[in-house]
């Protein structure tokens, strides 16, 4: 047995302070094995998360966002209930600004889901977007 057996699933989000409240950042995190099963066949379900979190006060820790995606291996959920419910037990835990979750199901009977949801905080409003110009890459290779 290894000195540190791997952490069991489980429904329990932590939060951390946030390092620098006075300012919107974005942080971002990609959940690309996210399995659960079909509650009508049984069938696994796969899909690809994408997370994009302005936190507030607090941020939400790794290794429990972790362990809460992998609870979800043996359940049976539907794409629409499923997203709906990370968002909402983030949301819970964090009180975010603002947090988008994108969920890439990947296919089942020839048909792609993606799934969409977002929560903003009462009365946040984002900075204006700043447009930089775009450089062409310089390699300092003569072409």
């Amino acid at each position: 047995m290894p000195p540190n057996p791997p952490s069991r699933p489980s429904k329990e989000l932590h939060a951390f302070p946030n390092p620098a409240p006075e300012r919107d950042y974005v942080i971002q995190f990609q959940v690309p094995e996210f399995t659960c099963h079909c509650p009508l066949t049984g069938q696994p379900d796969f899909a690809h998360f994408t997370i994009d979190m302005i936190a507030d006060q607090y941020c939400v820790e790794l290794k429990s966002l972790k362990m809460y995606f992998w609870s979800y291996r043996d359940e049976g959920a539907f794409h629409e209930k499923v997203t709906n419910t990370i968002l909402e037990d983030i949301v819970k835990v964090t009180k975010p600004r603002f947090i988008r979750i994108t969920a890439k199901w990947y296919v089942r009977g020839g048909i792609y889901t993606n799934v969409v949801v977002e929560h903003r905080k009462k009365g946040w409003k984002p900075e204006p977007r700043v447009d930089l110009p775009t450089h062409g890459f310089e390699s300092g290779l003569l072409r």
